[in-house]
């Protein structure tokens, strides 16, 4: 039998729109912390908090978002989140206290948090139901992609270019992905009874145990996009710390290769399983770096990008499996709330990962941070096993 056709012109462009618009979030993302430390005069504590306005007000709009998706036409509430969300970079050019910085921040948490349900709901839209899986995972790739260039760019251009270049940067890449956007395609909203509201309608309740345990992994995922180049650089790795999220996406992208087509056949259970066990080793590892650079330097350089390489594989592999398992959990008129539900639980633990992180380092140091993550991985291990697994295939729907 001949497979459902999975590339098509619209799927091409939201590829490109996803590529752009994330690129754009992530040449700027490992440079914030240095932007209020070295204009704004900032410490890591604090850092963190102001850093984390931006998820509490992603996490804010997530449950509406989904809700409005499940409600309205999508792509209008898509074009208009893509357009705020690539203004607010010309912004930041123009904060010139503090307080004026924070409430950008806030203010593209919300766009942020409206544009990315949106995107992914769209995608499920305009691909058969057959490769979901590998259509979801695709789409994640460009995330990946973004991830494996922005960032090491960003702390290259740091180095050399004022914060204004590296903002226009940014500012330039996110209007080519709103052209891209503007020219996906979708299939009409098919007309749904209007339910009265409640509080399902903002949150998948069965998707909540699972929201568990994604939350508890996204704890040290938010540590790591944040601070780990700070954290390179107070151990001493000699290397461009920027490589990190290189190898990190190319894990992330390698994973992604099979992981989707592994979750098309159901085994999302088993690929979110492996990816756990990966990641929890990871972390472990990671948290060991600052002790073994005192004993044995050119090995920890070489491990510290190696963790980063396998971190990829074990989120790669996970996160086309996470989406999926909240989808299948959902009618198709609650697929809004559905990734919605799922993107709130991850955007949940980067808020506390960017908080909790600075704290920690500030009254410890790094290598504690990172510990602390890596038994948080712990925790997700044997809930998602114990709890997460046996409900999602009693509740499944698809």
């Amino acid at each position: 039998m001949a497979k459902d056709k999975l590339v098509t012109s619209g799927y091409c462009l939201i590829l490109a729109a996803n590529f752009l618009l994330y690129f754009a979030f992530y040449l700027i993302l490992p440079v914030l912390p240095f932007y209020l430390t070295e204009v704004f005069h900032t410490g890591n504590a604090a850092v963190g908090v102001i850093l984390s306005c931006y998820t509490i007000a992603s996490l804010c709009i997530r449950p509406f978002s989904g809700y409005l998706l499940d409600t309205l036409a999508r792509k209008p509430l898509y074009l208009v989140a893509y357009f705020i969300f690539i203004t607010i970079f010309a912004g930041y050019m123009l904060a010139g206290v503090l307080s004026i910085f924070i409430m950008l921040r806030v203010v593209h948490g919300l766009a942020f948090g409206m544009v990315t349900v949106a995107g992914n709901t769209i995608v499920i839209d305009i691909t058969p139901s057959s490769r979901r899986g590998e259509a979801v995972g695709y789409y994640g790739l460009m995330n990946n992609t973004a991830m494996s260039f922005g960032p090491m760019i960003g702390l290259f251009m740091h180095d050399i270019y004022s914060f204004e270049t590296i903002f226009t940067c940014s500012l330039i890449s996110g209007t080519i992905g709103f052209v891209a956007a503007c020219l996906v395609k979708t299939p009409p909203k098919q007309p749904v009874k209007r339910e009265p509201i409640s509080l399902d309608r903002f949150v998948l309740l069965k998707g909540i145990p699972a929201g568990i345990a994604l939350l508890l992994l996204s704890i040290p995922y938010g540590m790591t996009s944040t601070y780990v180049a700070m954290y390179a650089k107070e151990i001493g790795i000699t290397l461009n710390s920027g490589l990190f999220f290189t190898f990190m996406a190319v894990g992330m992208a390698v994973s992604r290769m099979f992981s989707g087509r592994q979750v098309d056949k159901g085994r999302i259970t088993q690929v979110i399983t492996l990816g756990l066990y990966l990641v929890c080793s990871c972390f472990f590892i990671l948290s060991t770096c600052g002790l073994l650079m005192k004993t044995v330097p050119e090995l920890t350089n070489i491990l510290f990008f190696m963790v980063a390489l396998l971190l990829g594989v074990g989120f790669g592999t996970m996160f086309p499996a996470f989406n999926t398992l909240f989808v299948n959990l959902a009618p198709n008129n609650q697929r809004g709330t559905a990734t919605s539900t799922y993107l709130t639980s991850w955007d949940v633990g980067i808020g506390i990962g960017l908080t909790a992180g600075g704290y920690i380092a500030q009254i410890t140091s790094f290598d504690m941070a990172y510990f602390f993550g890596a038994c948080l991985t712990v925790i997700s291990i044997f809930y998602f096993n114990l709890k997460v697994s046996p409900h999602y295939h009693k509740n499944k729907l698809r």
